[in-house]
């Protein structure tokens, strides 16, 4: 698995974990950095692991507005947590990490659906990103 793969697929455990323990996600890698300092076992958190998750941090509440907004007859709270959590990692990185190419965060999206949940969601996934990707120069603020 690529690196940068296995960084995203960190990223969505950290704010799977944040979500489920209704912690800040910045929380939960913190825990996870120093977990790593002492447990040989426990891999070190990666920048680019550290970077999804802090960004996604820095625009939380906007990633949720559009999701929501966005989402037809799907309420962000009611959404399975991977989905939602898939969808809040993806939406960081696709409108403000412009070295990433659109195609790619919308791959890795899906493919981590597709790993982690259930049979619908990779097109629900796709669905939605291709969405904001479609609107993505009027939606940063």
């Amino acid at each position: 698995m690529a690196a940068r793969s296995k960084a995203r697929k960190r990223a969505l455990q950290i704010l799977f974990e944040a979500d489920q323990r209704g912690v800040p996600a910045t929380d939960v890698l913190a825990d996870w950095a120093r977990l790593a300092l002492t447990d040989d076992r426990q891999p070190r958190v990666s920048d680019f692991t550290r970077q999804l998750v802090e960004g996604y941090a820095g625009h939380t509440a906007r990633i949720d507005e559009l999701i929501a907004q966005y989402t037809v007859s799907w309420p962000i709270d009611r959404m399975p947590v991977v989905d939602r959590n898939i969808l809040r990692l993806a939406t960081f990185e696709l409108i403000w990490q412009d070295e990433t190419p659109d195609a790619v965060v919308l791959d890795e999206a899906v493919q981590l659906a597709k790993e982690f949940s259930t049979d619908d969601s990779p097109a629900f996934v796709n669905g939605l990103l291709g969405r904001l990707k479609d609107l993505k120069p009027t939606l940063r603020r």
